[in-house]
C-alpha cells in the first residue's frame, strides 16, 4: 500500500468530508445537518471534520462553492451579439446551473445572519457587478461625450444581478414561483434601460512609491476564465480585503492588465463564500459571452496568502488595500490606502 503524505492525506480527508457534508446538507438542509452526521458519513473524526473546517457554516460555503467550481459549463450556442441577447443567455445559464440547487435554499439567510459575513458579500456582488459590467460595455460601448466622466454599466449589472439573485433565493423559498422564460425575458429587456451611469475618478488617491523588488508569483487560480494561471506578465495587482473589494473598479478604470487579489484574515471561512460568489456568476457569464467580451481583469482567491506574500503583503486583513506595479519581472512601484490601485494603474505621484 503507497502511504500518503501529510498534505496528501490532509486533502483526501477534506475531500471525504465535502462529499458527506454535501449529502447531509442535501438530505436534511443546512439548519438540521450535524457536523457529527457528517464526521460519521466521512468515517472520520468530530476533529478531523474540524481540522479541515472551522465550523458548519464554512463547511457547507464550502460545499457550495465546490458544487459551483466543478460544474461543467457548457458552451452556449446562443451567446450574445448585444447585450440583450448576452443578458438573456445569462439568466438561462443561471436558471439551469448550481444556483438553482436545492443545496442553496438556505445560503442567502446564512449570509444574512451575521456581519461578518453580510460585509463580505456586499462587497462581493459589487465585484460582480464590475465584472458583468465590463463584459456589457464591450459588447455595447457608448463613448462619453467629449470631456465627460467615462461611462459604464455598473449599474444596469446590479440590476440584473438584483434580479437573478433574487430568483435563486425564491426558488428555494417559494418552490414553483415565477417562470423562468419571464426570467430571461426581462433580463433581456433591462439591457435597453438608460441609468446614466459613469465612473467618477478618485480625487484624492494615496502616493505611489518607486520599488524594485523581484516579482515571482505562484500559480493560482482566476475565477473569471475557471483555470490556473502564473501571473508573471506586466502589469497592476490589486490585493484587497473582502471588504475592500468596490475599489477594484479604479484599477480597472485606469486601463492595462489587472490581477485582483482577494484575501481575508478568516480563510477557513470567507475564501469558500469568495470563490462561490465569483465562480457562479462567470461561470454563467462564459456561456453567456464570447470570449472577446470576457473581463480582461484576473481574479484569484488567495486563500493561503501566497500571492499577496509575493506582492510584498505579508500579513493581510478584511481591510486590506495595497497594489503593485509589474514591469519585466519587477515590482517597480506600490501604493497603500484607499485608491491604491487606481493610483498605481495611473502612475500617479510616484516618490523616487
Amino acid at each position: 500500500m503507497v502511504r500518503l503524505s501529510r498534505a496528501e492525506l490532509q486533502e483526501h480527508n477534506r475531500a471525504r468530508v465535502l462529499a458527506a457534508a454535501r449529502e447531509e446538507f442535501a438530505e436534511r438542509g443546512y439548519r438540521d445537518a450535524k457536523v457529527d452526521v457528517i464526521a460519521q458519513r466521512a468515517e472520520l473524526t468530530r476533529g478531523a471534520v474540524y481540522s479541515n473546517f472551522p465550523g458548519k457554516r464554512a463547511l457547507y460555503f464550502a460545499v457550495l462553492a465546490d458544487l459551483v467550481e466543478r460544474a461543467a459549463v457548457p458552451a452556449d450556442p446562443q451567446r450574445g451579439r448585444d447585450a440583450a441577447e448576452a443578458l438573456g443567455a445569462l439568466a438561462r445559464a443561471w436558471v439551469t446551473s448550481p444556483a438553482f440547487d436545492p443545496l442553496h435554499r438556505d445560503f442567502e439567510a446564512e449570509v444574512a445572519a451575521e456581519e461578518v459575513t453580510r460585509r463580505p458579500y456586499a462587497q462581493l456582488l459589487r465585484l460582480d457587478a464590475l465584472l458583468l459590467a465590463l463584459a456589457l460595455e464591450h459588447l455595447d460601448p457608448v463613448p462619453p461625450p467629449a470631456g465627460a466622466p467615462p461611462r459604464r454599466a455598473v449599474r444596469l449589472a446590479g440590476l440584473v444581478l438584483t434580479a437573478l439573485h433574487g430568483a435563486s433565493g425564491l426558488a428555494g423559498a417559494a418552490p414553483g414561483f415565477g417562470e423562468a422564460f419571464d426570467l430571461v425575458s426581462a433580463c433581456e429587456r433591462l439591457a435597453g434601460l438608460e441609468l446614466n451611469d459613469w465612473w467618477p475618478w478618485p480625487e484624492h488617491p494615496p502616493p505611489v512609491r518607486a520599488e524594485d523588488a523581484p516579482w515571482r508569483p505562484p500559480a493560482v487560480t482566476d475565477l473569471v476564465r475557471g483555470e490556473p494561471v502564473t501571473p508573471d506578465g506586466d502589469g497592476v495587482v490589486v490585493v484587497l480585503g473582502l471588504n475592500r473589494l468596490a475599489a477594484a473598479e479604479g484599477a480597472v478604470r485606469a486601463g492595462g492588465p489587472v490581477t485582483v487579489v482577494m484575501v481575508t484574515a478568516a480563510p477557513g471561512e470567507l475564501a469558500p463564500l469568495a470563490r462561490l460568489v465569483v465562480a457562479r456568476l462567470c461561470g454563467c457569464l462564459r456561456q453567456a459571452f464570447r470570449g472577446d467580451a470576457w473581463p480582461a481583469v484576473r481574479v484569484v482567491c488567495d486563500e493561503a496568502g501566497a500571492l499577496a506574500a509575493a506582492a510584498g503583503v505579508p500579513a493581510v486583513s478584511d481591510e486590506t488595500e495595497v497594489a503593485v506595479r509589474v514591469e519585466r519581472g519587477r515590482v517597480v512601484a506600490r501604493a497603500e490606502g484607499a485608491g491604491a490601485g487606481h493610483a498605481v494603474a495611473v502612475g500617479a505621484r510616484v516618490r523616487r
